[in-house]
Parts: C-alpha cells; structure tokens; sequence
C-alpha cells in the first residue's frame, strides 16, 4: 500500500482513494502508539469530511488509551494554541488548507505544539499506519472524549500583540475564501476599533467561491474590488485553515510576503530592540536591513515550517517569517499564525499614520525582487549544476544550505529544487528593477536549456 500522501510536513490525500475515516482511524492509533501522549487535542477545518475524519480519528485515539479534547472547528493555529494553553500531550488538526475540495489532510504536534514532520516523526507514523498491527486497550483503559474549549483565552492572547490605546479606526476587507477564519475575525471585531468589510465570509466546505488559495492571482478580484470600492485602509485574504495571512494596500495592489516580513520585523524590534529575527534564505536583504536599523540580529534558517520552527526555538526567536506567508511568534509557541500578522500591521499603519503603500513601496524600490519564480525542468540536480557553474567565479559568496544561493556587488539569487515535483523555484533581488528584470531573464534562459545542449 502506497503512503505517499504522508508528505514532508503534513499529511494530504485524495479523499477516497488515500484518506478515508479507515485511514483516518490507523492514523490515530500510530500517533497514539508513537507519541503515547496522556491527552490530545482535535480539530477540524470547515470541509465537509473534515467532522467525519476527525470522529474516526479520535476513535483510534481513544482506542490507545489516549483522552481527546475537541475543540470543534478551528484554525490550524487554534490547535497549537490548545495544545500549549490545555497542556495536551499533542494536538492533530483534520485540514487539507488549500488544497482542492476532494482533499483532505491532517498537521500533528506534540507537546508545546512542537512540530511533527518527516524527519521528526511523521515517517515513523506512517510505518505504523502500514503495519496496522494494533493491539488496543480494553474497555476500562479507553481514552476519554471531552468538548474543549479555550476560544476566549485565544482571542485575549491575539489582542495582547497590539496597543489598543493607539489603534485607529481603520476600514479592512478581510475575505476568509469561506474558510475558517470568519468565527475569529467575528470575536475580534468587537474589541478592536476596525470596521470589517466582509467578502466569502460564511465557512462552507463546498467552496462556492472557489478553493481559498491567495497566492494564486485568479483569486484575488473579489478582495481588490472591496477594497477599492469602500475604500479600504487594508485588504486580507487567507487559506483555508488561516494559517498563512495575504496583504493588499489600500490600491488593491497584492503585497509580496517578503516585504510584510520586513514589516513585522520592524513591528517587533521598535518594541524589542536587540531581538533575534529568523528569515529564510529566497530573499533576505531588505529584512537583514530593517534589522540592522533597529540593532535586531537577522539570523537564517532553511525554509519549512519545521526548520523555522527549529530555529526560533534554539535561538529563541521574536518572530520568524517566511515570504510564502508563513509568519512565527515566540509567545505563541513559536509557531504560526495568520491572524497576528493582520494585528500588527493594523497597529503599524496606526502608530505611523502612513498607508500601507507608503511603507511598503520604499522598501520595494531600494530592494525590488522577482517573486517566486517556478519552471518545470528535465533535471533539478542538472539545471544547479549548471548555474552555479555559470556564476561561480564572479559571485561574491555562495550558499548552499538551501538550494543555490549566490550573491554578487548588486544583486543575488536563490534557486531551489522542489521535494514534490520536477520543478525548480527562483528568487532574486537586486538593487535597481532593472537589473531584477536583465539577470531573471538571463537566468531563465539558463534554467529553461535543454539537456542535451548542455552536455
């Protein structure tokens, strides 16, 4: 039996075909055998198997002996906050986030909702899902079932980012893609001083606005309209289960997450000078900048949520951000979250009285970048090769602990192979967009070679 929809970090199948609530019931159990946590918590984003899956998941738990704590429907986020705020052993969220609706998937921690991946233990579980050997408890050491709940504890945790005092009645289109995030949002519309502007709002399973996937630009006309037609200060738009937080300015123009982690690095060190600040390794000059101006150290890490999530810990870390829009807090388990990004901002545009176009804008024209990139090629190994080689001897410095990254006087790249696909990603930077545009054109043309002409 295949189990390649245990991935890299998480677990995604199609539903039917790999996950099933037979799956989803061996699941539990291994994650039971494996860990042998006391208690868990459970959750489930708003897909239409989610509540199925997670029933048969708790059953496997509770079938090991292990209690379950439900907290009903959630955000990935609200399930590393349970885990951490109840005590749990560990915690499993039933999402398959962005991906198409006949999907569904699961995200595992442990205690102090500390990352459950490949090299962690996610493969070690998937082994004992295919033995499915399991020897159970009898009826006297069952596991437990209990509702839990800590939504309101949640919701203070989310305020205490910001200074309500200075917060200004800010006018924001918030577009949850009829995902998760509307029961959130709702419990902080009435504390904080915002008027929400509410666009796909409902949670509904069958999607009817289509799969919330923002980085995709197809889908992102209906926040640009909002925003443009009530004015707004601000424009949001999540995933599925909001874990990754999307910025648009008050033009409608969709924000890079490269330059909102700059944003939030500063955000940080105005309050904590001094601070560590993670960042991965695509693009990096602009947030080593913002750190050197508010004597913050900017230190990086490989990209993935598990290695971020490594290094805020071991570094103890104020924030860590990625420009896939994955943003990490130390005081919220060093994990992350896409509803404190918002809250920051929100405050950042508060404290300075400049939109949001302002602020981002100047860092886009002394650090203009390319995007992420992505070219489907014949050999990744060979497509590296080469351009290293090409660039070798007049580069500046080299990096390898993540892809390819080269840096030179003026601009500098990184390329890195996907683990999924036969795909090769591209970043770059420079210090004029003109250059940006010469060496990405340049470089694709490498990227883009035959095999065979280079040979």
């Amino acid at each position: 039996m295949s189990l390649n929809f245990f991935k890299a970090y998480d677990i995604r199948g199609k539903l039917g075909e790999e996950l099933d609530k037979d799956m989803a019931y061996r699941i539990g159990r291994a994650y039971a055998q494996w860990l042998k946590p006391k208690d868990a918590v459970v959750g489930g984003d708003i897909r239409h198997t989610s509540v199925v899956l997670k029933s048969a998941l708790a059953q496997g738990l509770r079938d090991e002996g292990v209690d379950v704590l439900d907290i009903g429907l959630c955000g990935t986020e609200e399930i590393y906050f349970a885990t951490t705020h109840l005590r749990a052993g560990g915690g499993i969220m039933v999402t398959a986030s962005h991906n198409p609706v006949d999907y569904n998937g699961m995200k595992l921690v442990r205690e102090d909702a500390k990352p459950i991946s490949g090299d962690t233990g996610l493969q070690d579980i998937a082994a004992i899902v295919e033995a499915n050997e399991f020897s159970g408890v009898d009826n006297n050491g069952r596991g437990s079932y209990l509702k839990a709940g800590c939504f309101a504890d949640y919701l203070a945790h989310l305020e205490g980012y910001v200074d309500k005092a200075v917060l200004r009645p800010l006018r924001i289109v918030v577009n949850p893609g009829n995902g998760a995030a509307g029961p959130v949002l709702d419990g902080l519309e009435s504390k904080l001083p915002f008027e929400l502007v509410k666009v796909n709002y409902e949670p509904d399973g069958s999607f009817p606005n289509g799969i919330p996937n923002p980085l995709l630009p197809g889908n992102r006309a209906a926040t640009v309209g909002a925003v443009m037609a009530h004015r707004a200060d601000l424009g949001l738009a999540w995933d599925g289960d909001f874990d990754r937080c999307f910025f648009f300015d008050e033009t409608g123009a969709f924000i890079e997450g490269y330059y909102i982690v700059g944003l939030l690095a500063a955000a940080f060190l105005r309050k904590q000078p001094g601070a560590k600040i993670i960042h991965d390794p695509r693009l990096i000059w602009n947030t080593i900048d913002i750190c050197k101006q508010f004597n913050g150290r900017a230190l990086q890490s490989k990209c993935g949520h598990a290695f971020i999530k490594e290094a805020m810990r071991a570094e103890d870390a104020v924030y860590g951000g990625e420009m896939s829009a994955h943003h990490y807090f130390r005081d919220f388990s060093y994990c992350d979250s896409g509803m404190i990004p918002w809250l920051l901002v929100a405050e950042l545009l508060s404290i300075t009285g400049k939109p949001l176009s302002e602020l981002v804008n100047e860092r886009v024209a002394r650090y203009p970048c390319s995007g992420e990139i992505n070219n489907r090629v014949e050999s990744a190994p060979e497509v590296l090769r080469r351009v290293e080689e090409r660039y070798r001897d007049t580069a500046d410095s080299l990096d390898k602990a993540d892809g390819l990254g080269m840096n030179f006087a003026d601009w500098r790249f990184n390329l890195r192979a996907s683990n999924t696909e036969p795909v090769i990603r591209l970043n770059l930077e420079a210090l004029n967009a003109g250059d940006v545009e010469r060496r990405v054109a340049e470089l694709l043309v490498l990227i883009k070679e035959p095999l065979n002409k280079c040979k």
